[in-house]
């Protein structure tokens, strides 16, 4: 048993660890609320899986781009959750595009009539967008706090930011 609390611990601090770092050092402000919203954006669209593939492009391509604050929006929008989204997608979708006739949320699926999609990803599209937004607000207020408290941000980049 105090193997498994000692990995647990050893698990704990790199995590804390690297979200210290994410928060402290390597990327401003800006760029981790951004990586957080891209990544909100990407996780809250119906990509199918194929959103941690598109993840490991844009780390490929861009160096500014926070790895653990993209990353980590898939712990906020988990599969769990997107079925939220997606119940929330549809519902909005219908109230921009109207009700479809004998179709209720209970029946949304990509294998549906090509109007349940059209509602589907209009509003995907509305909530995800929304959700980036959010997301940025949070998470650069978060990591500008972060800098403040530990005195990480001078007088200069108080007034600017």
């Amino acid at each position: 048993m105090g193997g498994v609390r000692e990995r647990l611990r050893s698990l704990r601090e790199r995590v804390r660890s690297e979200l210290v770092d994410a928060l402290a050092k390597k990327h401003t402000p800006r760029q981790v609320a951004g990586s957080f919203a891209l990544g909100v954006f990407i996780t809250a669209l119906p990509t199918l899986g194929t959103g941690l593939l598109l993840f490991l492009v844009i780390i490929a391509l861009f160096a500014s781009v926070s790895k653990l604050a993209l990353f980590a929006s898939v712990i906020v929008l988990n599969p769990v959750a997107k079925w939220g989204v997606y119940g929330a997608s549809f519902w909005l979708g219908s109230e921009i595009l109207g009700p479809i006739e004998g179709v209720g949320w209970r029946d949304v699926s990509l294998s549906a009539a090509p109007d349940v999609v059209a509602r589907l990803l209009v509003g995907n599209l509305i909530l995800a967008v929304v959700l980036t937004v959010v997301a940025y607000v949070a998470a650069y207020r978060l990591t500008a706090a972060y800098r403040r408290r530990n005195g990480q941000i001078g007088y200069i980049e108080r007034l600017i930011e």
